[in-house]
């Protein structure tokens, strides 16, 4: 008993640093990710002395903490843009990983004693970008960039796992068995389209049936998080008991359970955040405490070549192929290929050469925990200064917002939310609020009074306001600060601007030609940006017509395009050779990168003393 007490005692302990390290890593800009890998290593055997050896159960731990990640991933993805991004992001997913995989092998074959298909093995093992890292960096980052690139990095983050784990168990099964390499095996291609099938089939059906219990069942609205995340595990667990892909399901039971209206939302989202940032340590710190760095030295210089060539070759050549097809950049190109991070699914899918009882098992661990250290210190500290560098980053639209959403019993036709007042809102300046929403209570230094009786209001004061479903954006502009830059950038934004409801072949005769069909000469160009993007246009997305680029400036209240913006600056599609060649000009935006943050650190310093 007091032996379950200590072993207790340790893992609070460890995850409480862990949470106290996100601390360290926000002021000074580490991959906090990072930071709880390294706690479980420096934690661990050649560390602090804990000895965890029990390769089985740090899989099942790290496989239903990456469920879990999973399905907030889904959760938190728009279905809108799923589908701005759905095709060139599952391209990446699956080519884009057998590519990674492939050419990864090749070198592993010539740098390490492994025979062809055990270098593809571990090329398989790193091939996929991690959902954690990506998501995290992306989403609580900072990092605002257009709005198809960030959703393609996410949806491919999210569904290139199951392409992974596929190719990874098929590889461990067939050098288990003995067998040679006698090339594509149709009955593999078989198992993959019945895993990825059963996963999205048992996904669709397993988010409805989320939705469904949430809506039609009285739960208690504690208890709503709970089922929510229950059901999710359920679709998990079950799909892959059928042998479906279990992490496919989930993710996609994530996406249609987000895009639901469902009773508990706010209380939902708050509860799958903190579940989402404990599955993150907890497997981060036990893949760390798996790791012996003693066994580290033997292998260092081949899989520091072989994260390097991930980094630099692998990884951009096969997103440069992808996403040939489709209309990107050549910054924005380049930039995907730099946010290929890997992380803890790597080192997850290491240990299953090892429970296969191949033949040097713990060489495919200690090379993949090596280039995962590579990537998270590499890519992870360097991703927002590539994107200022890339001219990525869009200028924000409105400042700082500091917004609560509560939650309505039942399935409420409006949303309740509390907005604080901060410094230089519209509302301060005058702006009236909208008739459609209908505010209730302000709140003025702790006191409580009806709005109508609450007079202008004044900075710091919480004003709750009910508005119907979809329209909380809407009233982010006038609670939110002053916007940091001037509206119109005429670098990102274009040189000049023209009205939405110029005719597209008015626009023809004047900078044509362009490339458009006939039917889209008729439209407006409004209706030629909202088309070419799937429906719905959003604020910076772009869209190429053959010499110039039109960009979205401005949004009204219907959500509308109310301003575009033109560049005449050709760019034209990433057709020459990756962005990675370009060594130097990446080399100059990481040391700018490190000066800032040295600057910064030195007035912090001097500012204390």
């Amino acid at each position: 008993m007091d032996e379950f007490y200590a072993m207790t005692l340790v893992a609070t302990a460890l995850v409480l640093l862990a949470a106290f390290s996100s601390l360290i890593a926000f002021r000074f800009g580490a991959p906090l990710l990072l930071l709880f890998l390294l706690i479980g290593l420096v934690a661990g055997v050649d560390g602090l002395g804990i000895e965890f050896s029990n390769n089985s159960l740090a899989y099942v731990l790290g496989s239903i903490a990456l469920a879990i990640i999973l399905f907030d991933s889904g959760y938190g993805t728009s279905l809108q843009s799923f589908k701005l991004s759905a095709i060139p992001a599952l391209t990446l997913a699956t080519v884009g990983v057998l590519m990674t995989a492939t050419l990864f092998g090749a070198l592993a074959y010539f740098l390490l004693d492994f025979s062809y298909l055990e270098g593809v093995l571990l090329g398989s093992i790193v091939a996929s970008t991690d959902a954690a890292a990506v998501f995290f960096l992306l989403r609580i980052g900072g990092i605002n960039i257009r709005d198809r690139v960030r959703s393609s990095l996410e949806v491919e983050s999210g569904t290139n796992d199951p392409m992974a784990i596929f190719l990874t168990m098929a590889l461990v099964q067939v050098l288990s068995a003995g067998e040679s390499y006698g090339g594509l095996d149709l009955d593999l291609v078989r198992l993959f389209v019945e895993q990825m099938g059963i996963g999205l089939a048992l996904g669709l059906i397993g988010g409805a049936l989320i939705v469904f219990v949430l809506k039609r069942i009285a739960v208690e609205r504690g208890l709503a998080p709970i089922f929510m995340l229950a059901m999710a595990l359920l679709v998990f667990s079950y799909t892959g008991a059928v042998g479906g892909s279990g992490f496919l399901a989930v993710y996609v039971a994530g996406i249609y359970a987000g895009s639901q209206k469902i009773p508990a939302r706010a209380s939902i989202t708050r509860f799958q955040d903190g579940m989402t940032w404990l599955a993150q340590i907890v497997m981060f710190l036990v893949l760390g405490l798996l790791a012996t760095p003693s066994q580290f030295p033997s292998i260092l210089l081949p899989a520091v070549l072989l994260g390097f060539f991930l980094v630099f070759v692998a990884r951009p050549l096969a997103v440069w192929v992808c996403l040939l097809p489709f209309d990107f950049t050549q910054r924005e190109t380049g930039f995907i290929a730099w946010v290929g991070l890997r992380g803890a699914v790597s080192i997850l899918l290491a240990i299953l050469p090892i429970l296969g009882n191949l033949e040097d098992g713990q060489t495919y661990f200690n090379v993949a925990f090596i280039v995962v250290m590579i990537s998270l210190v590499l890519q992870g500290w360097t991703i927002k200064p590539v994107a200022r560098k890339l001219g990525l980053i869009i200028p924000p639209r409105i400042g700082a917002i500091d917004k609560l959403e509560l939650d309505l019993p039942g399935s409420a036709n409006h949303e309740l939310l509390a907005y604080r007042v901060v410094a230089e809102s519209p509302v301060l300046r005058g702006e009236r609020i909208p008739r459609w929403a209908m505010p209730s209570l302000v709140i003025r230094d702790g006191k409580s009074m009806r709005y109508q009786y609450a007079g202008r209001l004044r900075e710091n004061d919480q004003v709750y306001l009910f508005i119907a479903p979809g329209y909380s954006k809407l009233l982010d502009r006038l609670f939110a600060s002053k916007a940091p830059v001037e509206e119109d950038d005429s670098e990102f934004f274009g040189m000049f601007a023209i009205s939405p409801g110029t005719r597209v072949d008015d626009l023809d005769q004047a900078y044509g030609p362009l490339t458009v069909t006939e039917s889209e000469r008729a439209k407006t160009i409004a209706e030629l940006i909202s088309h070419r993007l799937g429906g719905q246009a959003d604020y910076a997305d772009r869209v190429r017509l053959g010499t110039i680029v039109l960009i979205v400036r401005d949004l009204d209240e219907t959500g509308h395009v109310s301003s575009v913006g033109v560049s005449l600056e050709p760019v034209a599609p990433a057709t020459n050779l990756p962005i990675f060649l370009n060594i130097r000009e990446l080399a100059h935006a990481i040391r700018d990168y490190l000066r800032r943050k040295r600057a910064e650190r030195t007035k912090v310093a001097a500012g204390e003393k």
